[in-house]
């Protein structure tokens, strides 16, 4: 149960609660983040419900990090205030899995661990089930149900280089969308740009917040790069962040930049990141002494399953939270520290709505929509053998990855389409999830081909800027 991108969350949370803030600046930064495709209505809705989300943390039992008495409000890239909370240091969303899933085990909810949804049952429109693999036992059955709630997380896995777990494979897009849900925002996939690249060691996240107290970027030469791309220097948006950091190594011809933390203050680096530090030491690395390489690797799907501002989706009583959902809280780029929060919000909103709670009169979605029908790609070749993970996943790195080109994401839609085609029919979890994966892959990738600019966490070489006409959500659904 343990096993999600949640436990992992090291940046913290973030809500307007201190001195000085208020809702109205948190939804100014977010917006301004999202680059143009926020839901406004939908950025209010978390802003403003945001400190009563804490406090009902609180009550459940989270212990956030405190000074003098008071919570702790740091600040992260792209907040003009500091208003990020955290627990444990660096252990924030740790602390909060640990926290629900202890209520969850003390309760009488009935858990299916190392199980695996395959299927949404669909009747007449109107979501009544799911086909569930256990794969210990290798055997399938049939769940019934009255609601369903999709928080599969996200689809790192797609990438060569994640800092997300082996279990976000994007199984809940490929539910949702194999089951006639609208998906969008899929092509906007944010990089993280720092996470450890040690030895051949695999990504480990290097927190946002360790930028926020005042760590800086060098190249390989030492040098200090950021204030040449971005006046925010290193508390940029993280997809400039994470591209000038691709910039500098394609210059210097290195496979990762440094982030530089030796003129804080050793114990504070410690107790303020203890996990990074910990796992960094146990690694051979002592980073309140030495520099510390990192690089970009894939971190966060912003887009996904369409939903409202009541986390529905288009099939009735099928419901979609966290990093799988697209509610329309981020936009083109997540700002940090919203995603912990953007699930709190819209989770609450789900079981309201499930409960029979009439009085809330939420007002329509507004978003400027791009139909478009994922059809079957003609396959070149006869012969395709199936791909394993590892040949996707560089496929994807190399052809929809940070920077994009219209040649590379033309020859990723190619590839996509035959390997897709050449997929046996699924028995084993893995197979299922390299399916999910495949399907993700082509969602992506043809969104990241219709859209004829660059914005957010889309970069493309042939548009390198953002267009007017392009300030509208593509959206993919099944033929």
């Amino acid at each position: 149960m343990s096993d999600c991108n949640t436990r992992l969350a090291q940046g913290g949370i973030a809500a307007a609660i201190g001195l000085g803030d208020s809702p109205e600046k948190h939804f100014r930064d977010t917006i301004k983040a999202g680059a143009g495709l926020c839901d406004e209505v939908a950025v209010r809705i978390m802003v403003e419900e945001a400190p009563a989300r804490i406090a009902d943390l609180v009550s459940l039992g989270v212990e956030f990090d405190t000074v003098d008495g008071q919570v702790a409000l740091a600040l992260e890239a792209a907040h003009s205030m500091p208003r990020i909370l955290h627990a444990g240091g660096d252990a924030t969303g740790a602390r909060i899995e640990e926290a629900l899933s202890r209520m969850v085990l003390e309760s009488s909810i009935e858990i299916e661990e190392e199980s695996l949804a395959t299927e949404v049952v669909v009747d007449n429109g109107t979501a009544v089930g799911l086909k569930v693999l256990n794969s210990g036992s290798n055997t399938n059955k049939e769940i019934a149900a009255r609601y369903i709630i999709l928080a599969t997380g996200g689809a790192g896995r797609l990438y060569r280089l994640t800092t997300n777990p082996e279990v976000a494979t994007g199984d809940g897009v490929a539910l949702a969308f194999n089951a006639g849900a609208r998906i969008t925002d899929v092509e906007f996939f944010q990089f993280h740009p720092t996470a450890l690249c040690y030895k051949d060691e695999p990504p480990f996240l290097i927190s946002e917040a360790v930028r926020g107290e005042g760590a800086i970027l060098l190249n390989s030469h030492k040098e200090r790069f950021m204030p040449k791309y971005a006046h925010e220097a290193e508390l940029a948006p993280r997809d400039i962040v994470a591209r000038a950091i691709v910039s500098e190594m394609v210059k210097t011809g290195r496979g990762e930049v440094y982030l530089d933390m030796r003129h804080m203050a050793p114990q504070r680096t410690t107790s303020r990141f203890p996990q990074i530090s910990r796992f960094c030491l146990q690694k051979g690395l002592d980073i309140t002494r030495e520099l510390i390489p990192v690089a970009p690797a894939a971190h966060y799907m912003v887009g996904g399953v369409m939903t409202s501002y009541r986390g529905e989706t288009d099939i009735k009583n099928l419901f979609a939270a966290g990093e799988v959902a697209c509610t329309g809280v981020h936009g083109a780029n997540r700002l940090a520290s919203n995603s912990l929060m953007e699930v709190l919000v819209f989770s609450r909103r789900i079981i309201e709505h499930t409960l029979g709670n009439k009085n809330r009169q939420d007002p329509q979605m507004s978003r400027k929509l791009h139909p478009y029908s994922l059809r079957e790609l003609p396959c070149g070749k006869k012969d395709i053998i199936e791909p394993d993970i590892s040949q996707l996943q560089n496929l994807m790195w190399n052809k929809a990855g940070i920077i994009r080109s219209r040649k590379g994401l033309i020859e990723a839609r190619k590839v996509l389409a035959g390997w897709q085609g050449a997929v046996k029919r699924p028995q084993s979890r893995k197979e299922h999830e390299k399916r999910n994966l495949l399907t993700v892959a082509r969602l992506l990738v043809e969104a990241a081909f219709i859209r004829q600019e660059s914005r957010g966490a889309h970069f493309c070489l042939d548009y390198p800027e953002a267009r007017e006409e392009w300030r509208k959500h593509i959206v993919l659904s099944k033929e």
